[in-house]
């Protein structure tokens, strides 16, 4: 994988890359919506955020684009495709939400569902499994995230690993809905997934965007920040003005919804996370000492969504990767 050439050359001439030796990531086979959503079958229309948890009780159904829908309670964003001929599922969130989610889904009249797709597989994203196990003709997920799954559990292996496990894509076609998930290399972790809704031109981005939230980069489960600046880039550019995007997390205040502007914002907060922390480096600066950083100059909007997300511990991961520590 290499980077794009804009972003390379920034981070050249910032002097981001200079003297330092990276472990670039290995190539892979293969309108923002901060207002009102409407809300199904119940009394709010907004989808309102705290840290990354969603509000609202037992959670909210909104419906974007034709058949397609999120639903937002407890972790990451379940996106759905609700339509006469199937149902698809992406992410789990948890037990008590993932029974909240199948018994309300709207249109599921009790049918089984065709597929429930991981993006990843951290457990505010695949604990719910367990409860989608009798209810779904099957489960997937890229190999990588499905290992990961499987060792999260140490000797008990949790339930609900993914019977389908693919290294490019995989695809699978509902009614007149095609449903595309695609590995595009490391970023947030090894085995990241972004899913599209083709004919609705939705794409579920799992936790590849944290909306002006500091992420999660989870460099023991194989994630890389220069790679996922690189695929950020990447969707972005295959996209079009039309296309909405589905994001795992956003801080309060913004959705969990948006366009390219957002997904770009996001590859912007990398870009200015890698010239920090290599200016850092080039200073002599001690990893102690951005773990102590509050904020991101020119990145003022950025929240944490839980208190251990912070700009240090960001800006200290920067600075591992770039140092090749750990």
């Amino acid at each position: 994988m290499t980077i794009h050439r804009r972003r390379f050359v920034k981070l050249v001439s910032s002097g981001v890359l200079a003297g330092l030796t990276l472990p670039l990531p290995a190539a892979s086979s293969g309108d923002s919506l901060r207002s009102s959503l409407p809300r199904i079958g119940g009394e709010s229309t907004a989808l309102r955020s705290r840290g990354g948890i969603l509000l609202g009780g037992r959670g909210d159904f909104s419906r974007l684009r034709g058949d397609v829908g999120i639903y937002t309670a407890r972790g990451g964003t379940i996106g759905w495709l609700v339509n006469e001929e199937g149902i698809a599922v992406v992410d789990a969130q948890f037990p008590d939400t993932a029974t909240t989610f199948l018994a309300e889904l709207p249109g599921r009249a009790n049918r089984a569902l065709d597929v429930l797709i991981n993006t990843h597989h951290h457990a505010d994203h695949t604990a719910g499994n367990e409860v989608f196990r009798g209810e779904t003709r099957g489960i997937v997920a890229h190999r990588r995230a499905r290992e990961l799954h499987e060792a999260s559990g140490g000797d008990r292996p949790p339930r609900g690993l993914a019977d389908t496990a693919f290294d490019g894509q995989w695809r699978i076609r509902i009614g007149g809905e095609q449903v595309v998930a695609r590995h595009l290399g490391p970023a947030h972790t090894g085995g990241d997934c972004i899913v599209r809704f083709e004919q609705a031109n939705v794409i579920h981005m799992g936790d590849l965007v944290f909306n002006r939230a500091y992420p999660f980069i989870d460099r023991d489960s194989g994630a890389s920040i220069l790679g996922w600046l690189e695929i950020l880039e990447t969707v972005a550019s295959e996209a079009d003005a039309d296309t909405l995007f589905i994001f795992g997390h956003a801080r309060e205040g913004y959705g969990v919804t948006g366009d390219r502007d957002d997904v770009l914002a996001q590859a912007d907060f990398f870009s200015a996370l890698l010239g920090e922390a290599g200016r850092a480096i080039r200073e002599g600066r001690s990893r102690d000492q951005l773990m102590a950083v509050e904020s991101i100059p020119g990145f003022p909007d950025h929240r944490p969504v839980a208190q251990r997300l912070s700009a240090g511990l960001a800006l200290a991961t920067a600075y591992d990767e770039l140092t090749g520590a750990g």
